[in-house]
C-alpha cells in the first residue's frame, strides 16, 4: 500500500503540467526551441543554411535556363570549341570554398557547445548595503580559467527583481586569469539582496535573442553553469530505462502507452513513465544500450545522441520552459523502432524534489528533500502505528 500511495503522490506532483510540444501535421518548420542552444541551432539553419541553399539553387536554376535558351541548337547552330577557361575555374573553385567557410565556422562553434559539457560555477553572497568587493575563486584548469569579461557575469537579486550588471559601467574586475578575481561594485548591493557571481568559459546567447542581433553577434552572452544532475539513459528493444545516480538507487522503464490509454494526438508519443527534470538547470545525459544501437532524440532541445551497447556517450541540455516535450528513437533498431517514444517533463525545482522523494519512497529509500519537520512527523506516525 505504501508503494501505491507513493506512486499516486508522484503523479499528483506532476498533474499540473499540461503544456506539451508536438510536431505539427504537415509542418515544414522545426519544432519550437525550448533551450538557448536549440535557438542557436535554429538560427544556424534558418539564418545561414537556408539563405545559402536558396541562393545556390536559384543561381544554378538561372544558369540552366540561360544555357538552355542561349546555347540551344536553334540559337547557336555552330557550337563553341574551347577546352577550359582559367578565370571561370578559379571562380567556381574559390566561391564554394568561401561558402564552405561561411557554413563551417558557426557549425564548429555549435558542435563544440553541444559536445563539451559546461563547467561554469556561481558564487552567491549576501549583500549588506556596505560591501562593494567580492571574490570569485578562479579555480578552473589553466585552459578553462576566467580571463576576460564575457567569462564572468555579475547579478543582483533582491527577491523581487534580478538584474545583470554591466562590466565597467556597474563594476570592475581585477586579476583576470589569476586564481582569485576581485569584483568591485560601483555601488554597494542592497541589504538582504544576493550578489551572484557566475564564471566559466562555457557561454551562450541568452534565450530569446532576436535574429537581427544574432546576425551581427550582438546578443547578450550568459555563462552556462555545470550540470546539477546526471540522467542515465539505457535503450532496449523497445523502450528506455532511466536512472538518477545523484538522487539514489532507483530506476524505472518508460514504454509507449497503448492506443486505448491515450488520446489520438498523443498516440505514439505518450509513455507510461516520463523523464522529469528541473527547469533552468544544466542536465548531463549519459546514454548506453542493452542490445542494439538506439538514439535518444529531443527536437525541442536540438538534442540527438546515440545509445551504443558497451559504451557510454555523453551530452547535456538545459530546458528554459516548463512543459512536456516529446521525441523518439532516431536510430532504426528493429521492427518496433517507431514505437520507442521519449517524453520529458520539465517542472519547477520544488516539484522535481517532490517527485524525487516519491520515487525514493517507491524504492524503499528515505526522502532526500522533504522538510525536517515533516520527517519527524512521519517518524512519529510510523512509531505510533507500530
Amino acid at each position: 500500500m505504501k508503494k501505491i500511495l507513493s506512486g499516486l503522490a508522484g503523479l499528483s506532483v506532476l498533474a499540473a503540467s499540461a503544456a506539451y510540444a508536438l510536431p505539427e501535421p504537415g509542418g515544414i518548420d522545426m519544432q519550437p526551441a525550448a533551450s538557448a542552444l536549440a535557438e542557436e541551432v535554429h538560427f544556424f539553419h534558418n539564418g545561414i543554411l537556408m539563405p545559402v541553399m536558396t541562393v545556390i539553387s536559384l543561381l544554378v536554376l538561372a544558369l540552366l535556363l540561360w544555357v538552355m535558351v542561349r546555347y540551344n541548337s536553334k540559337a547557336n547552330p555552330v557550337a563553341q570549341k574551347f577546352s577550359h577557361n582559367t578565370l571561370v575555374e578559379i571562380i567556381w573553385t574559390g566561391i564554394p570554398i568561401l561558402i564552405l567557410l561561411i557554413i563551417a565556422l558557426p557549425s564548429f562553434e555549435l558542435l563544440y557547445k553541444e559536445g563539451v559539457t559546461p563547467d561554469g560555477k556561481q558564487v552567491v553572497t549576501r549583500g549588506d548595503g556596505q560591501t562593494v568587493d567580492f571574490v570569485f575563486a578562479n579555480d578552473f584548469p589553466d585552459s578553462r580559467m576566467v580571463k576576460r569579461a564575457d567569462h564572468l557575469q555579475v547579478l543582483i537579486d533582491t527577491g523581487a527583481e534580478r538584474r545583470t550588471l554591466k562590466n565597467r559601467k556597474d563594476f570592475k574586475v581585477e586579476g583576470w586569469g589569476e586564481r582569485d578575481l576581485v569584483v568591485s561594485l560601483n555601488e554597494p548591493a542592497p541589504a538582504g539582496s544576493s550578489v551572484i557571481l557566475r564564471g566559466g568559459r562555457s557561454t551562450q546567447n541568452v534565450s530569446g535573442c532576436p535574429m537581427s542581433k544574432r546576425f551581427i553577434d550582438a546578443c547578450e552572452k550568459e555563462v552556462v553553469l555545470a550540470p546539477t544532475m546526471t540522467l542515465k539513459v539505457s535503450g532496449y528493444q523497445w523502450g528506455w530505462t532511466y536512472s538518477y545516480p545523484d538522487f539514489g538507487d532507483f530506476e524505472y522503464s518508460s514504454n509507449m502507452l497503448p492506443e486505448d490509454q491515450t488520446t489520438p494526438e498523443l498516440y505514439r508519443f505518450a509513455v507510461d513513465n516520463r523523464v522529469v527534470i528541473p527547469v533552468g538547470e544544466s542536465i548531463r545525459v549519459t546514454t548506453t544500450a542493452r542490445d542494439v544501437i538506439h538514439s535518444w532524440a529531443l527536437p525541442n532541445f536540438a538534442l540527438k545522441i546515440d545509445a551504443v551497447p558497451g559504451r557510454f556517450n555523453e551530452t547535456w541540455f538545459r530546458a528554459e520552459k516548463e512543459g512536456v516535450y516529446y521525441g523518439q528513437c532516431s536510430e532504426i533498431c528493429g521492427i518496433r523502432h517507431s514505437f520507442m517514444p521519449i517524453a520529458v517533463e520539465v517542472v519547477s525545482r520544488p516539484k522535481f524534489e517532490a517527485w524525487v522523494d516519491s520515487q525514493r519512497a517507491l524504492a524503499g529509500l528515505d526522502p532526500m528533500f522533504i522538510d525536517d519537520n515533516v520527517k519527524l512527523a512521519q517518524a512519529g506516525a510510523s512509531a505510533a502505528a507500530e
